[in-house]
């Protein structure tokens, strides 16, 4: 019993120290100092807390029909004349409310667009740790698959990964693994950038004295790529991610607005937009405008916490 206390309170004593060393760093210093930042990250936080829990912030649910009132359809903002404040946005066709609606569409968009960019992440680093250990032959056949895939836009890569599982599995199949299929597509559009960075830090840190050290005890090449370069070569790694987020975002509601990524059973925002793209002309302009706009600032949020990421944690301009 006393062993386990005193186990406790090491860890807790090593958890505060790491914290505080933390907020005197300067990543922390230049962070509190950053007005930009500091409301980005906010945006950001409230964006994620609102995707995790839907039914908590939603004001009104989305997906039980009895809660639905065709007589509530297309319901315009509350402060216009015949809004009603149960819909702040407005309602839908259905009369669904969009404020609603747009809160379970993030729950989608972020998930897809995470996911996508932790498996580029995944497949970039790791060819980019292979290519720039080993070089040769298996760093020229990378690159150069890399370099072709640079010729053609992401957004077209990942309609032809798209267009070539569907074409593989089925529509049925497709239908049931729609959001699987397209963080694939999203992932394999995306991989480049991280490969290319991680390659030519990797050549540069495979040259240090700790890693030839290493080589020469003979530890095993998986050893040395992730447990003595990977963490070298990690923050530019990260500041990318950040930045190819907002691209995943936006290449992920691009896919849904042109009918090719998440399906109108599992609405993102992408999807929200195409549907309410359909009524502007009519006007109803706010079934497309909100989505929209909610789509803006959260990728404006993540551009603006990546630049100063990218700021932040560049040596060179310390």
């Amino acid at each position: 019993m006393m062993s386990a206390i005193i186990a406790r309170e090491s860890v807790i004593g090593r958890l505060n120290g790491w914290l505080a060393r933390s907020w005197r760093s300067d990543f922390a210093h230049d962070f509190r100092r950053s007005p930009i930042a500091i409301a980005s990250m906010a945006i950001i936080l409230l964006y994620v807390a609102a995707a995790s829990f839907p039914s908590f912030f939603a004001p009104r649910p989305v997906f039980d029909l009895a809660t639905l009132d065709f007589a509530d359809a297309f319901k315009p903002p509350a402060w216009l004349a015949g809004g009603d404040w149960r819909f702040l946005f407005g309602a839908d066709d259905q009369g669904r409310d969009v404020l609603s609606a747009i809160i379970y569409g993030l729950r989608v968009s972020l998930f897809v667009s995470v996911a996508a960019v932790a498996l580029s992440v995944t497949i970039g680093v790791t060819l980019g740790l292979v290519a720039g250990f080993f070089g040769g032959l298996l760093d020229s056949v990378i690159m150069r698959i890399a370099d072709l895939q640079l010729t053609f836009p992401a957004m077209l890569v990942a309609v032809l990964v798209d267009g070539l599982l569907r074409a593989s599995v089925g529509q049925r199949f497709h239908e049931e693994f729609a959001v699987l299929i397209i963080i694939v597509a999203i992932a394999l559009s995306g991989w480049v950038q991280y490969a290319r960075t991680v390659r030519g830090l990797t050549m540069v840190v495979a040259t240090h004295n700790y890693v030839l050290a290493a080589r020469m005890l003979g530890r095993s090449v998986p050893f040395i790529l992730f447990r003595h370069i990977l963490p070298n070569v990690a923050t530019p790694v990260f500041v990318v991610a950040t930045i190819q987020l907002a691209v995943a975002i936006i290449l992920e509601a691009t896919l849904s607005f042109v009918g090719l990524g998440i399906p109108p059973t599992q609405p993102s925002l992408g999807t929200l937009i195409r549907v309410g793209n359909g009524y502007l002309l009519s006007g109803e302009w706010w079934l497309a405008i909100f989505p929209g706009l909610a789509l803006l600032v959260l990728v404006l949020a993540v551009n603006l916490l990546g630049d100063f990421l990218r700021d932040a944690l560049n040596p060179r301009l310390k």
